[in-house]
């Protein structure tokens, strides 16, 4: 596939596009990180690995920086005076630059052998296209998932345990399945090294600190805005923009797919969490929200994803479980999986198998192309 149009705001480059692990959880039953009493002596970086271990930055110079067509309506609800396409994010360019340098360099693991980049490919929708993302010491629990239009999220990670990105960017690298290097010490490592303060200078006013290293993570994933789909063109009037097994697929999506519940909005998500069952073995479910809250009725509830970007974001779910579009599909068509605090949104559907193939296309339409 060649170069997205620039018109799509999409920041990949050869690839299209709900962090390293910037969303990953500990494994269940896992002290979460700022409660380890213990950790394990840090190793110097070590050499950087190939260059196909580590995603290259393929991403547009500089990143456009601005609202992409569809998302007017979305970004008018979050505030922003001018939400018009092309309006600026009110981003700035230094400190996104600096947070993008950050994202796709090793050195912000344990023994450099992982970047935030590692498990958020730009090929794949900012997400991973492995089941379980891998960490310093292997394979965690959870599969990183896309980080598009982030910008207008209300909370963040899996389990919603982060109520703001700069929160959340640097969950990974405390955590010791992930990136093993709490922000301190990561801050602290990058200050050793001249070229770095000097961009931390000169972004942020100031040498690497915790604070600082959060701004410019977070910076750059609100940079990361998709719109300009097939959908959005229809939606503004461009009826040739969707195929006719497209458009039936979002009649489908709208009515007895009962979709919107959950997927609704310009971003296609609730920003909520909910216990569809995925996951769930033998009746139970996994913690999910229950990690964080300690209630028993949110076990098993996770954050509804976005559906922009989907067609390249494969394996889906947080558990990476469902390897296509269709098993998603069968997985709702079904009603999920049985568990005591399952959600009472999930229920079968009344679906055809037309039906069925109709909703797949809508879905990959949600992707510009």
């Amino acid at each position: 596939m060649g170069p997205l149009p620039r018109a799509t705001h999409l920041v990949t480059g050869p690839v299209v596009l709900s962090l390293a692990l910037l969303s990953v959880a500990p494994p269940t039953g896992a002290r979460a990180p700022e409660r380890l009493a213990a950790r394990p002596a840090e190793r110097p970086p070590a050499a950087t690995p190939p260059s196909s271990e580590l995603p290259e930055d393929t991403l547009e110079r500089p990143l456009p920086l601005a609202i992409p067509a569809g998302l007017e309506v979305a970004f008018e609800k979050a505030g922003w005076e001018e939400a018009a396409a092309g309006s600026p994010l009110g981003l700035d360019a230094d400190l996104v630059a600096l947070g993008r340098a950050l994202f796709f360099d090793p050195v912000l693991s344990r023994d450099g052998s992982v970047a935030c980049a590692s498990c958020h490919r730009p090929e794949a929708s900012f997400a991973d296209p492995r089941p379980r993302s891998v960490g310093v010491d292997g394979e965690t629990t959870r599969n990183a998932p896309a980080l598009v239009n982030r910008i207008l999220g209300g909370s963040f990670m899996w389990d919603g345990r982060a109520a703001t990105l700069e929160d959340q960017v640097l969950m990974p690298l405390a955590n010791p399945v992930e990136m093993d290097l709490p922000a301190d010490r990561a801050a602290a490592r990058i200050a050793e090294d001249p070229a770095w303060t000097a961009r931390f200078e000169a972004a942020c006013g100031g040498p690497p600190t915790r604070d600082r290293l959060a701004r410019a993570l977070a910076a750059f994933v609100r940079a990361l805005v998709q719109g300009d789909s097939p959908v959005d063109r229809f939606l503004a009037g461009e009826v040739a923009a969707l195929t006719a097994e497209e458009e039936a697929g979002m009649w489908v999506f709208e009515s007895r797919g009962k979709c919107w519940r959950c997927h609704n909005g310009a971003n296609f998500s609730d920003e909520r969490l909910h216990s569809t069952g995925v996951g769930a073995r033998g009746g139970a479910p996994e913690e999910g929200r229950f990690a964080v809250t300690g209630e028993e009725r949110d076990r098993g509830r996770f954050k509804t994803p976005t559906l922009r970007g989907l067609a390249h974001s494969a394996p889906y779910m947080h558990d990476g479980s469902l390897a296509t579009l269709e098993e998603v599909v069968e997985f709702y068509r079904r009603g999920g999986e049985p568990h005591g605090t399952k959600s009472p949104l999930m229920e079968p559907l009344e679906l055809t198998d037309a039906d069925a193939r109709n909703l797949v296309a809508f879905l990959r339409a949600l992707t510009p192309r």
